[in-house]
């Protein structure tokens, strides 16, 4: 059975983490948003670096815990694109991009949860 919610989040930030994503935020969306319970966010400097975060991300998750995203929105080409596991939505920016819209401010009620001691496992 794949992973599901903090347990998915914390893996898909892990492996934005391996590949290099910039500024990773985790943040808990349960009370706050009906889209989903835990959203990522993390960016990169150049199209290589998106295409590789996604590409990473997608198929580490998948590799390691089975999960695939039910759907995935944009390409790398827009600077923006968010894999959606349901109870986990990835967003993955460009630097530029993220900075313009700053979802972490649209939704600073969540609460941030840490996943770098995730990472270092």
């Amino acid at each position: 059975m794949a992973i599901k919610g903090e347990e998915l989040a914390l893996a898909c930030a892990k492996a934005a983490d391996e590949v290099k994503a910039e500024n990773i935020r985790v943040l808990d969306m349960r009370g706050i948003s009906t889209l989903t319970d835990y959203m990522v966010v993390c960016s990169g400097t150049s199209m290589p670096q998106l295409r590789a975060i996604l590409r990473d991300v997608a198929g580490s998750v998948e590799e390691l815990h089975g999960a695939k995203p039910h759907m995935t929105e944009g390409k790398a080409d827009t600077k923006w694109v968010v894999l959606d596991y349901i109870d986990v939505m990835v967003h993955v920016m460009h630097e530029e991009l993220r900075e313009y819209y700053t979802l972490e401010d649209l939704w600073k009620d969540a609460k941030e949860v840490s996943w770098q001691a995730v990472a270092e496992n």
